[in-house]
């Protein structure tokens, strides 16, 4: 009966929706408004209460990969719903009093990025586009199709930049590679990629020779802090989120250090626009080892801090929530390959996190921004008006 109390003063302030919540013993209760049940919660077995009160949402996530838990209908606007309401257990501090702790030690950030990114290239293959982007995409229009949409992404930060052919550029997280390819191939920059995911690493150098690059591109395989060449400009896509709170200010202090007097940089990651934790413990077990989301006060205190300047801020959450949706159905529609590969417990895992994700978006949990900054005097590189942004982006739409 403590259990069911407990679970009661849990679930009665979590719910912007009507839900239903079927317990271990067959009892129902309904949370939320009176209406008609959008969402059934059904629990097979007990959870313990002693998990749920250290951390909720590492406690009910893992009960759902485990099947403990099963959801009837949307866990996106199931969650979406509970991240709405502040003293649900999404968003209560009280629910939230373990947090996993990190070094992030030049080889303890390796083996955190390895982990998530070398599952193996056939795995994101499955799920994301042709270009095998992992980060937000950019809608220009709402019929944008998800490749589209990346390329938009793609040519819009490199825009920002207002670089010149035979500049030098530098991409922190090159991912697959796809941002220094265009660099280098339409914008006719000299291009360096760093990874610290072998799989990356290969795939890159692969698309390199490929295309008989080699006199114009490289990518190297080491921690982006060991890197001491100037460049013109630098991009980073979905960095600042791996490097933990206590590294934020390194992080741009060593952008800093790799630009040129007066160079640009782009910077894009997510970002939350409201005080919290920064961190989920079932996020950073299972899927980003060591990952922290700062807020905009932070990285925008830090860059104050590295002496850089902004020019330019824009949020895209809504971008990054269709993205993320679109991963959903991507998966969804691989989700038995995905099974045999890697067993139930992994599909429910990443069924969880690109759900969650998109919920997150969705009720304005989390955001992202590109900050567009400059090593010294904001805009010395750059047009007086951002119009040479959107002049770029309609010349280089596909």
């Amino acid at each position: 009966m403590l259990d069911r109390t407990v679970y009661d003063k849990v679930f009665e302030k979590s719910f912007t929706i009507p839900v239903r919540v079927v317990y271990w013993d067959g009892s129902e209760k309904q949370y939320g408004p009176s209406d008609t049940p959008e969402i059934t919660i059904k629990f097979n077995t007990k959870v313990a209460i002693s998990d749920l009160l250290k951390h909720a949402t590492l406690t009910l996530g893992e009960a759902y990969m485990d099947r403990k838990i099963e959801i009837e209908g949307s866990l996106q606007k199931l969650i979406t719903s509970a991240y709405q309401m502040s003293d649900s257990f999404m968003s209560s501090i009280n629910l939230k009093r373990f947090v996993p702790k990190f070094s992030h030690t030049k080889e303890g950030n390796k083996k955190e990025i390895q982990e998530h990114y070398d599952i193996g290239n056939d795995f994101y293959k499955m799920w994301l586009d042709d270009t095998m982007t992992y980060s937000c995409a950019y809608f220009r229009t709402p019929d944008d199709t998800l490749e589209q949409a990346q390329w938009n992404k793609v040519h819009h930060i490199l825009n920002k930049l207002n670089s010149k052919p035979g500049e030098t550029f530098l991409d922190i997280g090159c991912g697959w590679g796809t941002m220094m390819l265009t660099a280098a191939k339409e914008y006719g920059l000299k291009a360096t990629g760093v990874t610290l995911s072998q799989e990356q690493f290969d795939f890159v150098n692969n698309r390199i020779k490929e295309e008989g690059l080699e006199d114009q591109m490289t990518v190297i395989l080491e921690d982006y802090r060991d890197l001491d060449q100037k460049f013109d400009h630098i991009v980073s896509v979905g960095m600042f989120e791996h490097v933990g709170k206590e590294n934020l200010g390194g992080y741009f202090e060593k952008i800093k250090e790799l630009l040129v007097p007066n160079g640009t940089a782009l910077i894009h990651g997510i970002t939350g626009q409201h005080y919290g934790l920064g961190v989920d413990p079932w996020l950073v077990k299972y899927i980003f080892p060591g990952g922290y989301i700062p807020d905009l006060k932070e990285n925008i205190g830090h860059i104050m801090d590295a002496k850089l300047q902004l020019d330019d801020i824009e949020p895209l959450r809504r971008h990054y929530q269709k993205t993320v949706e679109i991963w959903y159905d991507n998966f969804n529609k691989v989700r038995d390959q995905v099974k045999d590969m890697y067993g139930d417990r992994f599909v429910r895992m990443w069924d969880l996190y690109l759900q969650g994700c998109a919920a997150s978006f969705e009720s304005g949990n989390i955001d992202v921004i590109q900050f567009l900054i400059t090593n010294g005097p904001s805009g010395s590189a750059l047009p007086m008006t951002r119009e040479y942004m959107t002049d770029a982006d309609r010349k280089t739409s596909n």
